[in-house]
């Protein structure tokens, strides 16, 4: 009986090593925090609501984010998502929208059972160009637009798109984003995909910016893309599956669960979404 008190020490020693090294390695996603952008299959919805939905639900996804309704109102999407069983925890809404009828937004994000809303689009192009001038105008706009949602219980978020790291005196405008929008109001939505192709690096930002960064969206990217561009629509043609590409992920998702990201989500603008969308989830299921 004393030998084995005397080794009791060494047990729990022992037992605690093995609970900091779990915890230590412990999977960087929840499999219960794994979502996927409906916008990847924006062609399928547009033709077939039910049996899209259904499709999404056979690859054993149940939370999802969305981007628009497919010609259903808010009432007649959430209704269709119910009877799946799927969960919308978040959604993207047009900018113009969310600065002239953001109390809209609310009723509708509300409808869908959401619990974030975001912008994935700050206007420019077609002789508009993303300068400060325009970002200090979705500054505002999101400002305001945070605020409001709040009160409703609903948080606000911006979409990263990569034009966004235009150099400024202060760092980019990226920095001139994060430094003058209200963190009380206003977080984020890393794109890894639009964050990598202007060359920028996730780990660095999302330590740099820890919580701020609420989701992300993760897609892998072909070996032969470019980078160094700051706008266009390159993800079309260059998607590709997670845990292929040029992209590695277990380091960029370690830095996201340290940082406080709660979800992930898949999003595949590819031609071939339908057959990398179940492999991308198996990925990140199964990522040790």
């Amino acid at each position: 009986m004393k030998s084995n008190i005397r080794l009791l020490p060494a047990i729990l020693s022992s037992a605690l090593s093995v609970l900091i090294l779990t915890a230590a390695t412990a999977a960087p996603v929840d499999p219960a925090h794994i979502g996927l952008q409906l916008y990847s299959l924006r062609n399928q919805l547009t033709a077939d609501v039910p049996g899209t939905l259904a499709e999404i639900k056979s690859w054993g996804i149940t939370n999802v984010e969305l981007a628009g309704t497919y010609n259903l109102t808010p009432e007649q999407f959430k209704a269709q998502l119910d009877a799946r069983g799927l969960n919308a925890f978040s959604g993207h809404f047009p900018y113009d929208r969310l600065r002239d009828d953001v109390e809209g937004v609310a009723r509708d994000a509300q409808t869908l059972g959401l619990k974030y809303v975001g912008c994935a689009w700050i206007p420019h192009d077609d002789g508009r160009p993303f300068d400060e001038k325009t970002l200090r105008e979705a500054i505002a706009v999101f400002n305001a637009a945070g605020e409001a949602l709040a009160k409703h219980g609903l948080s606000f978020f911006y979409h990263v798109h990569g034009y966004e790291f235009q150099p400024c005196p202060d760092g980019t405008l990226f920095d001139v984003l994060m430094r003058e929008t209200n963190p009380k109001f206003v977080n984020f939505q890393m794109d890894v995909f639009w964050i990598v192709h202007p060359g920028q690096d996730p780990v660095k930002l999302l330590k740099k910016y820890g919580k701020r960064w609420q989701l992300m969206h993760v897609k892998g990217m072909r070996d032969s893309t470019p980078t160094g561009l700051l706008t266009g629509h390159s993800a079309v043609t260059n998607d590709v599956a997670l845990g292929t590409g040029k992209i590695d992920y277990p380091p960029i998702l370690q830095a996201a669960r340290k940082a406080g990201v709660k979800w992930y989500v898949i999003e595949d603008e590819s031609p071939s979404s339908e057959q990398q969308i179940p492999q991308s989830y198996h990925y990140l299921e199964t990522l040790p």
